[in-house]
């Protein structure tokens, strides 16, 4: 007599934690080469990613990448510097600056993504369905929708 195939039993929550954990890491580690290979760090790297969404305002973006405005400040003077980012005042309220991603800073970010290749080459080995899976699961767990 077949035996049955036996089901697998759930995956615990402190194994999704692991899990995750372990992805971020493996993530995070090719972000920061893809990043290093533009001579950006990580944070500046992370900056551009946000300003990819559309442009923020100083305190917004701080808050976004969890860190202090005065570190925001010295990020953005920096990418400002090498012309990947420009600040302009909010329409609406003069005191408050926008920061903006140019054309070039489109480009850099572009280039960084291209070049994850440990993330790429994993999200290349899943199915359309799968891909689709994903999307909705990190969605469904994290509350937030990519704009692009």
């Amino acid at each position: 007599m077949a035996e049955a195939p036996r089901a697998e039993a759930p995956v615990d929550t402190d194994r999704l934690m692991e899990q995750l954990s372990m992805s971020w890491g493996v993530y995070l580690g090719d972000f920061t080469l893809a990043a290093a290979s533009e001579n950006l760090t990580a944070s500046q790297a992370k900056a551009l990613t946000v300003l990819r969404r559309g442009p923020a305002a100083m305190r917004a973006l701080a808050e976004t990448m969890t860190c202090d405005a005065s570190n925001i400040t010295g990020i953005i003077d920096r990418l400002e510097k090498r012309g990947l980012v420009r600040r302009e005042a909010d329409a609406s309220d003069r005191r408050v600056k926008n920061v903006i991603l140019t054309a070039d800073g489109e480009r850099v970010t572009d280039a960084i993504r291209a070049k994850m290749r440990t993330t790429q080459d994993g999200l290349d080995g899943l199915g359309a369905e799968e891909r689709d899976a994903l999307c909705l699961l990190l969605e469904r767990v994290f509350g937030c929708r990519p704009t692009r």
